[in-house]
């Protein structure tokens, strides 16, 4: 009976810190999204592209 309330326990309070990092983690996002200082993501279409230092030339071999 005891082993049924540890794990009980244990799994409620996993499922509440993956709760709370779940909702900061969205609420950090949103304020991002609403910030028009935020920088855009190298990946937008009106972001800075790819860093020319490290992004790969054609003709060389990419690593694996």
């Amino acid at each position: 009976m005891d082993t049924w309330i540890f794990l009980a326990a244990l799994f409620f309070l996993t499922m509440g810190i993956f709760l709370t990092w779940a909702t900061i983690s969205k609420r950090r996002t949103e304020q991002r999204l609403n910030d028009p200082n935020a920088p855009k993501s190298s990946l937008a279409k009106d972001g800075p592209g790819p860093n020319p230092v490290t992004a790969p030339r054609r003709g060389e071999p990419q690593p694996r």
